[in-house]
This record gives C-alpha cells, structure tokens and sequence, in this order.
C-alpha cells in the first residue's frame, strides 16, 4: 500500500486548485496587464499589453504558476516528461514548473529552445536535457499570433520529440489557438482567457 504525501498532485484538494488559480488571476491582474497603445513582438498593435514576465519571476507568483500549469495539464489527460519553449518568454514558466513537479515528487524536466541551431559548440537548438523519444509540452507565457510557439513546436520535434500540446498562461484570443492546432496538429491549452482578465 503506498500513501500519498502532503504534496502529490492527488493530495491536492480540489478548494486548493480552485484557490491557487484565483491569486495567480489577481497577482496578473495587478502586475501584469499594462493599458495603453502598445505594437506587439507580432508587429500587432494593441491597447494593452500583458508583461507575464512580471509574473513568472516574480517570488509568489512563480510557483502558482507552476502548480496552476501542471493542474490545467493533468487535468487535460497530457502526460509528459519535459516542458519548455522558445527562449525567453518560456524559460521562467518550464522553470517553475520543473520546481513545482519535484516539490511533488514528480520527474519533470525543463529545456529551452533557441529561435537558431547553434553554428558552434554542440550546435544543438534545444538545451537541456535531451528531448528526444520523450513526450513534452511546449510552453509560451502568452501567444498573439502563434509563431513563437510553433518555432519551438518545430525546433522539439527537428530534436526528437513528442510534442504532446502548446500550453500557455494567457490566451489573448487573437488566433493563436486555430494556428497552432491547424499547424502543429497538437491541442492548444490556456489556463486564462482574456475575458477574465477584463480585457474584452
């Protein structure tokens, strides 16, 4: 017979979930959302932007970002063994949820994706422990237009391995979603919309 500790993903109570999401909603509310004319890394324009990284190395919200994304994960039925994306809007989700997996006893790695192959060194793309023959999740902390996810999608899959979904923090609903399903073929999951962060 094998008990569960204090900190397995079963021993997380359902009012403990519900709770974590709630202050990660408010903690991206006050430190994220910045309002005024922005253009966007897609080239967009926009009347507000989301500065995640606000959040994602901030020191409490970090780790609710880590159990917020691991929850929404395994909520979903996606197994995998590593997470990660195209560096840097990335790199701080995968690392809190690499923590957040070996708090709770799970063996989660992290990897970062370079936007090039590397032309010196060991030439690898993809950094980190090796993804290849192994099931991953890449991450974004927030997708406009698709494209840096899909240029990690590929980067992983030029590497070896199984992208099993995109997830990302904030879904801007500004067709990230249909590009990257239609493109990568992979199933593209948020853990907010734009609506509850009162931006519509």
């Amino acid at each position: 017979m094998t008990t569960q500790t204090p900190d397995s993903p079963s021993a997380r109570t359902a009012e403990q979930k519900a709770q974590d999401r709630s202050r990660l909603l408010e903690l991206i509310q006050d430190l994220a959302v910045v309002r005024g004319r922005v253009t966007l890394s897609s080239g967009k324009e926009a009347d507000y932007y989301i500065d995640l990284r606000r959040v994602t190395l901030h020191h409490e919200a970090a780790p609710l970002v880590g159990r917020v994304m691991l929850d929404m994960l395994d909520e979903a039925g996606i197994g995998f063994a590593a997470v990660g994306g195209l560096t840097m809007g990335a790199d701080p989700v995968g690392t809190a949820m690499l923590h957040e997996a070996g708090r709770q006893g799970r063996a989660v790695d992290a990897f970062v994706v370079r936007k090039a192959q590397k032309s010196y060194g060991m030439g690898r793309q993809v950094e980190g422990p090796a993804v290849e023959g192994r099931d991953v999740v890449v991450l974004e902390d927030t997708s406009t237009t698709g494209g840096s996810a899909l240029t990690a999608v590929e980067g992983v899959r030029n590497a070896g391995g199984n992208v099993r979904a995109v997830a990302v923090i904030v879904d801007r609903s500004t067709g990230a979603a249909e590009r990257i399903e239609a493109e990568a073929g992979v199933p593209y999951l948020f853990a907010f919309g734009k609506d509850e962060l009162g931006l519509d």
